[in-house]
Parts: C-alpha cells; sequence; structure tokens
C-alpha cells in the first residue's frame, strides 16, 4: 500500500524505520510510532489514510509482542534514553567529521537521521530546549552541506550561524539524505552504516527526486569557506563543543543531611541513572559520568 500524499510528512520517519529493522528494532519501533502518531493528527478520516495508519498500528502492535522482553520498550525512560543516546551519537559523529572538514554522503546523512530521531522524541513528552537546538542545527547543516557538494561547493567547516529561512527550508523542503558512505566511526564503536534497501519499499514511495543525489563522491575536501556566495547565517550559533556531554567529574557537594526528596526527584535520579546506563552500551563515557553527576547532585542536594 503507497504512502498516501497527505502522509508526506512521515516518509523519512518510516524509511528510517524501515533502515533500522534489524540494526536496531528499537529505534525502529519508536519512528513507526511516532509516525503513526503524527499521521494521526495530519489525516485519520480519509479512507486511504486510515487504512494506511490502521496497517501501520498492525505492524507496531506485531513489534511491540517481539520486544515484549526489552525494556526499551516496556518502560519509557529506558526507550526515551535508548532513542536520545542513538540520536546524539550520530550527531557527535557528524559534528566531529564537519568540523575536519570531511564531508560525504554518510556524514550528511547522520546529520538528517539525527534530526528524525530528535523528532521522534517527542513520543514521550516535550523535547528539551537543547534537543529543539540540536534538531534544528543538524537538520539545517545537512541541507546546507549537501546544497554546496551539489553545487560544486565547498561548505564552511564547523560551527556557524544559521537563518530561520534556511532551517525552515531544510525542514520542510523535501530534503533527502542520500546513501551513505563508509567513511568515519563513531567514539568507542563503529560508525553505523546506511544501506539501502535493493527492493525500494513501495509504500513509502520512490526514493531521492531526480537531481537531488549526488553526481560525484564528495571526499575530505579542502577546509574553507565555500566558494560561491553564501547566506548571512546570523540567528543562531551553536558554539565550539557546547552539545558534547562533559569529559571531567565536576565538584559535588557534600550530603547536607536533611535534604528532603520527592517522590519526583526519585523519578528523575532513576532517569539520570537509566540514561547513564543506556550510554555505557555505546561506551559513551561522557554522557554516563553526566548523567550519574546529576542523579548523585540531586540526591545530595534536592536540586538539579
Amino acid at each position: 500500500m503507497a504512502l498516501p500524499p497527505q502522509l508526506k510528512t512521515i516518509q523519512h520517519h518510516l524509511r528510517t524505520a524501515q533502515e533500522h529493522d534489524k540494526r536496531d528494532p528499537v529505534v525502529a519501533y519508536y519512528c513507526r510510532l511516532y509516525a503513526m502518531q503524527t499521521g494521526m493528527k495530519l489525516d485519520s478520516k480519509t479512507p486511504e489514510c486510515r487504512k494506511f495508519l490502521v496497517k501501520l498500528m498492525d505492524q507496531l502492535e506485531s513489534m511491540k509482542k517481539e520486544l515484549s522482553d526489552n525494556e526499551s520498550v516496556t518502560q519509557e525512560v529506558v526507550g526515551n534514553a535508548h532513542i536520545e543516546n542513538y540520536a546524539l551519537k550520530m550527531f557527535l559523529y557528524a559534528d566531529n567529521e564537519d568540523r575536519a572538514g570531511r564531508f560525504h554522503k554518510n556524514m550528511i546523512k547522520s546529520f538528517y537521521t539525527a534530526s528524525l530521531l530528535l523528532d521522534v522524541l517527542s513520543v514521550f513528552g516535550e523535547l528539551s530546549e537543547e534537543n529543539i537546538q540540536h534538531r534544528k542545527y543538524a537538520r539545517w547543516k545537512a541541507t546546507y552541506i549537501h546544497t554546496c557538494l551539489k553545487n560544486g561547493e565547498t561548505p564552511q567547516a564547523g560551527p556557524i550561524g544559521m537563518d530561520e529561512e534556511a532551517d525552515e527550508s531544510g525542514a520542510e523542503g523535501g530534503f533527502w539524505a542520500p546513501g551513505p558512505s563508509q567513511e568515519g566511526s563513531f567514539r568507542g564503536g563503529p560508525l553505523p552504516h546506511f544501506p539501502q534497501d535493493q527492493h525500494q519499499d513501495q509504500e513509502l514511495g520512490p526514493g531521492p527526486a531526480p537531481g537531488i543525489g549526488f553526481t560525484q563522491e564528495p571526499g575530505s575536501g579542502a577546509v574553507g569557506p565555500p566558494t560561491g556566495p553564501t547566506a548571512n547565517y546570523n540567528n543562531i550559533h551553536i558554539p565550539p563543543g557546547a552539545h558534547a556531554p562533559a569529559n571531567t567529574p565536576a565538584e559535588l557537594p557534600p550530603p547536607t543531611g536533611d535534604v528532603r526528596l520527592s517522590p519526583e526527584d526519585f523519578t528523575r535520579a532513576q532517569k539520570y541513572c537509566k540514561y547513564a546506563g543506556s550510554a555505557l552500551q555505546y561506551e559513551d563515557v561522557g554522557t554516563a559520568v553526566q548523567n550519574l553527576q546529576k542523579a548523585l547532585r540531586l540526591l545530595t542536594t534536592g536540586k538539579e
């Protein structure tokens, strides 16, 4: 069954789910859950949309049964941590490649997929301001670098500001991150690659539109400003290292002895500990330390 045009907005989230079915079923599950919830808001009344969404619900139910012994599906807190850590891992990989001036398809797609997964986090509640900024920056960076390479220009490496128009065009302008190369690696583990299914899923419609793909394989071009004219990206600036977790332990105040913690405080502390555990699955020591510090600070002072 083809994806109805009214639900085109969720096409890329569904494709991301398909790409992760074998590699990370938890990511695939939550991508489809986000797509289903978003699709219900977009159009659940017309017959073709209703039929498509019912089929998607059935698929989600089947996945939920298959993953019934997986805490990332049965416990929202763990699922939230799993998706957030996965998204930020992709963001950090792409950001490091960008800062090093290594512009290639896999980096572009990592930026864009990170932004899609940050969308998916909304199934757990409102996004934090930090994740909103990460999503905006990642989506804009993917579009900006893709456009530069498509036009034969050298993108500006590293953090630069961006304007609202550029971000909006990247968010809704039909950007499609092309298939990846196999370059680069994550800190502490191999880079997940993104092979295109040889049998394109017809439900998601065609792949990239003509003219969107690269005409040549971008390599590690010279670092420097674009050779052509650039927009005035001046509204948002991501300072160097602003996205990165703390790598060194911070000074924690000693327990005061009379701290009174509410049930909500215990829930938040438990959440931070689970975030840390999830980060360690990816050997991401910095994020684990940061979340454990938050839990300790909360438990010893009653404040975050």
